[in-house]
């Protein structure tokens, strides 16, 4: 699962009843919640999260738009550092709206999370445990006031059909494509391969441990859809003294060759024409003999057979009487 509300994929607050003490943006920053026990500002303690000013009775909100439309399975609110001053409870809704509407446009709120209780200095963990539905948007409710490091909105990307036509890149997370299994991820997760945009440092890559042996690390990527793979990016970006030396792409599935091992550059984006003449559901990138790359792109067509399941699969998770037209471009 990929946290659906991060600002590194393209999550943004859009709303918040009440930021008197800390706005509510940091709820959704990649990073770890930080603390410096010194630090002040006028209005009190300074903390990394989103904090309201005392009221009770009655509760404060927030509406967070989702990097991509998907399937919500877990929500995590954490109060790390808030220790006399977190929400005792919390509730999450959702709504799917397409497009880009305004806050007061989001009209019609489904539960994800009952109320819970919640527990300071903590990342609880609240199941969301409902037929699935297509969310676009989170209303986080806080209970009646009080402080939240971050918020996390784990789920599966659910790839959008008209988005889906011509030549896009069937490795995106965006997309709905995703990290099905690696060899190591000492350094930081191979999820990151996978994120829009260039990696602004190291740790926003894929960076495995040093080998003492004679093998190589490998990834391999479940693509949002089977698709004829034309051309591959292989971005070694800010990793300079660490890159791998080499790397190959197969299929997954049938060990067929899509990129025979290749030589690599430290600190480059390489762009690889593929040999693949029928579809692939998994890629496989192996790296020689370890090392860090910042991103992978595999773009491609969507399979002919491929797409009437996920115009299906759209179709039954968007609300009943939901206006998008659902067609292939």
């Amino acid at each position: 699962m990929i946290d659906l509300a991060s600002r590194a994929l393209g999550g943004t607050v859009m709303w918040a009843s009440d930021e008197f003490f800390a706005g509510a943006e940091s709820l959704i920053t990649t990073a770890p919640a930080g603390h410096d026990p010194s630090a002040y500002h006028p209005r009190g303690k300074v903390y990394d999260g989103w904090e309201t000013r005392r009221h009770s009775p009655g509760s404060d909100a927030v509406v967070v738009r989702l990097a991509a439309p998907g399937v919500v399975r877990e929500v995590v609110v954490d109060t790390a550092y808030f220790t006399g001053n977190f929400p005792p409870f919390a509730s999450v809704e959702g709504t799917c709206v397409l497009g880009y509407p305004a806050v007061d446009e989001l009209t019609e709120w489904t539960p994800l999370v009952p109320r819970s209780p919640l527990t300071g200095d903590a990342a609880n963990v609240l199941r969301v445990d409902r037929p699935e539905r297509l969310v676009t948007h989170v209303r986080l409710t806080i209970y009646p006031d009080g402080g939240v490091a971050r918020l996390r909105v784990p789920g599966d990307v659910v790839p959008d059909p008209r988005w889906l036509g011509a030549r896009v890149d069937l490795a995106a997370l965006l997309n709905g494509g995703r990290i099905a299994d690696c060899s190591n991820m000492f350094y930081a997760s191979p999820a990151n391969v996978l994120a829009p945009g260039r990696a602004a440092v190291m740790s926003d890559g894929w960076e495995t441990a040093r080998r003492r042996d004679d093998g190589n690390d490998w990834l391999i990527v479940e693509l949002a859809a089977p698709g004829v793979l034309h051309d591959a990016v292989i971005d070694t970006s800010r990793f300079v003294g660490n890159a791998p030396t080499a790397a190959s792409l197969t299929d997954a599935d049938t060990g067929a060759e899509l990129l025979p091992r290749t030589s690599l550059r430290a600190d480059t984006e390489h762009r690889f024409r593929l040999t693949a003449s029928s579809a692939v559901q998994r890629v496989r990138l192996d790296v020689y003999p370890d090392g860090g790359v910042s991103r992978l792109r595999l773009h491609g067509t969507v399979a002919d057979a491929a797409r009437e399941p996920i115009i299906q699969r759209w179709h039954d998770l968007l609300p009943p009487n939901h206006p998008a037209e659902l067609y292939f471009d």
